[in-house]
């Protein structure tokens, strides 16, 4: 089977059992809120906490990861521009700039490449959930803070911006890496008492998260989203991978670890973006549909960009 529809298949058949779940009735809209916040508040933490604790910082090179961040940066920052400091605005620069990179990326590098490509997307796993969630996290808490005074409660500036870092660490996604990073410098391992629920839980958030993107779809209007869903799409699925190889080519990188940075980029929108709008309560039907439309484009997008990758 080709790479791209055997990596993108899986993702693409899990989201429409979701949205048959919910065309059946069988979850009611008022318990994807719940079962939304059981993935954020536990399997999310699970899985990040899992990934990380085995992380040793100091094994690994992070000159192709800059190439990626260089363009996660112009993006992210660029949308923050263009929309306005807001909650809307920072869930859709994450939406830009955060891809499938696990369920995706994982088997698409490997058949690409092997354990050399691997290697590298492993090295960006380090960094890509922690600096993008956390500065997304951060940014949401200072736009909420915002928000606050704008309704009368203001404070002072200072004690806005503390306020909103200890928000963005005393939250299920920056305060478990955090954790696992400070276990994993210590050089011990988990005991199978903790490490095999930690394992399953971790293994649940895949499936679960994609499942409520497509419970969330089915009930989302396609006919107002469609443009922004687009807008959404074409910027994560082609202009972040060809700002990451550009910001390569500056770097003077080439060959295997340029390669997959790039691919990599071209990857869709995740499902952790979903997640967050929930959280947030902002632009929930335009990310839906965002990650949907994403994941379909993706059968060609990553597909062009991966037949393009030999040329770096």
């Amino acid at each position: 089977m080709n790479p791209v529809l055997s990596a993108l298949a899986p993702v693409v058949v899990l989201v429409a059992l979701g949205a048959l779940v919910a065309r059946l009735r069988w979850v009611g809209p008022a318990s994807v809120k719940e079962l939304s916040n059981l993935v954020f508040l536990v399997l999310t933490p699970a899985l990040l906490f899992r990934t990380m604790s085995r992380v040793q910082v100091q094994d690994l090179d992070f000159r192709p990861v800059a190439a990626y961040f260089l363009a996660v940066l112009v993006i992210f920052a660029g949308t923050l521009l263009a929309c306005g400091f807001s909650r809307r605005s920072a869930v859709l620069a994450l939406a830009t700039t955060f891809g499938n990179t696990v369920m995706i990326g994982t088997p698409l590098v490997a058949l690409a490449w092997g354990e050399p490509g691997l290697v590298t997307l492993f090295t960006l796993y380090t960094v890509h959930t922690v600096v993008l969630l956390t500065s997304a996290t951060l940014v949401l808490e200072l736009a909420v803070m915002r928000e606050a005074a704008a309704g009368g409660q203001a404070r002072h500036p200072v004690a806005t911006v503390l306020t909103a870092l200890r928000n963005s660490l005393l939250h299920p996604v920056p305060l478990p890496i955090v954790a696992a990073l400070l276990f994993a410098q210590t050089g011990w391992s988990l005991p199978p008492v903790v490490a095999r629920p930690l394992e399953l839980l971790a293994g649940a958030f895949t499936p679960m998260s994609l499942i409520l993107v497509g419970l969330t779809l089915a009930a989302t209007s396609w006919s107002v989203h469609w443009r922004g869903a687009l807008a959404l799409s074409a910027v994560k699925n082609l202009l972040h991978p060809l700002l990451v190889a550009a910001a390569g080519w500056l770097l003077g990188l080439s060959g295997v670890p340029l390669a997959v940075m790039v691919v990599v980029a071209s990857l869709p929108i995740g499902a952790n973006v979903f997640l967050f709008s929930q959280r947030y309560r902002v632009a929930e039907d335009l990310v839906t549909a965002s990650v949907g439309l994403s994941t379909l484009l993706a059968l060609g997008t990553v597909a062009l960009v991966l037949s393009l990758a030999p040329l770096l």
